[in-house]
């Protein structure tokens, strides 16, 4: 969902050199890449920074050219701005102080923080600075491929081969498959899914005096279908609302009417959309693979989400990171028993860290399903309920932490859960 830094003090947020032209796949001597990676989003763009910024060499496929269009609210929390590359400049649109919350549309209540809670981006500008920063470490990039395959070879080859749907294929020592949440490199490795919801986003441009409204502050709204909510997040350079809703999918007409419930309710109707678009998420089951082989998967490709929030921005910098760190091991690994120790290595530096804070979510989630409004009354009438959801933002803690520690935070997970 965000990004947090400390007080008013301004982040390095300043515009970045303008990236170089699309490189050109040149082979390395034997043909063999140490490592390519599948997908230039945050969790394929980390891994290859990762896996570059090491000396080795990297490449790093993707369909389209930056920048584009992703759908998503664009929040850069605390936890992810601290898995940025050392120097990197995050494009931030505003910096978030207050958030009003909604249940509903109803019972409202605006909170506020001195100290900033989260950042706000483009997605376009966001992900074509880290492809930027792979590139710089040292990764070649490659656009227009779209994947559709990857091979194991044995023997004395000790690779894996990536396909691409015009013919072209691209040896390496180790792969890391970071190409969404319908991805082809998870269906090789067998990742499995126990939660898919449906995101649906209009991306609203409004007047100058509208955004200027909206400036430092967020809207929250825990919605009428089971774990739904809907979320405002201004773009105020740009003079644009973000507004979004999700659900568990299933339900896609209701989904529908309450985005244009919420949009109506907001008194935004009058603005025409800029972009409407939607997207499934997708979240791992406790038990599915992270890798298979030579070949590790990150980020949606992976299902690692926050399961409650649905925040994945976070999740694709820090398991991306993972990944290339372990590619690399992958790669460098002599025979079948090292690679599946490595991977296993990799696996376990995941569940250790990612998936704690993926199971908190769960228990948050299915609390949140059956009582939304004890949340809601939490977060606005309980100093500490704020405390802890602006410390979670701005990465001073986590759900798993707030869980463990605080024994109200467990009474009213009881409560909601009856």
């Amino acid at each position: 969902m965000t990004d947090s830094g400390s007080s008013d003090s301004r982040s390095p947020l300043e515009s970045p050199d303008e990236g170089g032209p699309i490189d050109d796949a040149a082979a390395p001597p034997d043909g063999v890449w140490d490592v390519v990676v599948v997908g230039a989003g945050p969790a394929g763009s980390s891994a290859a920074y990762a896996a570059a910024a090491q000396g080795r060499r990297v490449l790093l496929l993707d369909k389209a050219e930056h920048p584009r269009y992703k759908t998503c609210g664009g929040g850069i929390i605390g936890p992810s701005r601290d898995s940025l590359p050392p120097d990197f400049r995050l494009p931030l649109q505003d910096r978030v102080h207050a958030v009003t919350f909604a249940y509903d549309g109803r019972y409202t209540r605006t909170r506020r923080s001195k100290r900033m809670l989260f950042g706000l981006v483009n997605r376009d500008e966001f992900d074509l600075r880290l492809v930027q920063a792979a590139k710089q470490a040292g990764a070649v990039l490659v656009t227009g491929v779209t994947v559709t395959g990857v091979e194991q070879r044995g023997g004395g080859h000790r690779t894996a081969l990536v396909t691409a749907g015009d013919g072209r294929t691209f040896e390496a020592r180790a792969v890391v498959g970071a190409d969404g949440s319908a991805s082809r490199i998870g269906r090789h490795v067998g990742v499995t899914f126990d939660q898919i919801d449906l995101g649906l986003e209009a991306e609203i441009p409004v007047p100058a005096q509208v955004a200027a409204d909206w400036a430092g502050r967020i809207h929250l709204d825990w919605g009428p279908l089971p774990g739904s909510y809907g979320w405002v997040f201004p773009k105020t350079e740009t003079s644009s609302l973000t507004v979004g809703v999700i659900s568990a999918r299933g339900d896609g007409e209701r989904t529908k009417q309450y985005l244009a419930d919420y949009i109506r309710r907001l008194g935004l109707s009058g603005f025409t959309p800029q972009v409407e678009s939607g997207h499934l998420t997708r979240c791992r089951a406790e038990d599915s693979p992270l890798s298979r082989g030579r070949v590790l998967v990150a980020g949606d490709a992976a299902g690692l989400l926050e399961p409650w929030t649905r925040e994945g921005i976070s999740y694709a910098l820090r398991s991306g990171r993972l990944a290339g760190e372990w590619a690399v091991k992958v790669a460098e690994a002599g025979d079948a028993a090292a690679v599946r120790r490595e991977a296993l290595n990799y696996a376990f530096a995941v569940k250790a860290g990612l998936g704690v804070e993926m199971r908190a979510g769960k228990q948050l989630l299915n609390a949140f399903e059956r009582r939304p409004y004890l949340f809601h009354a939490a977060v606005c009438l309980v100093p500490a309920a704020w405390r802890a959801f602006a410390r979670t933002t701005q990465g001073q803690t986590s759900f798993s932490q707030v869980l463990r520690q605080h024994r109200a935070a467990r009474r009213l997970m009881a409560m909601a859960s009856r």
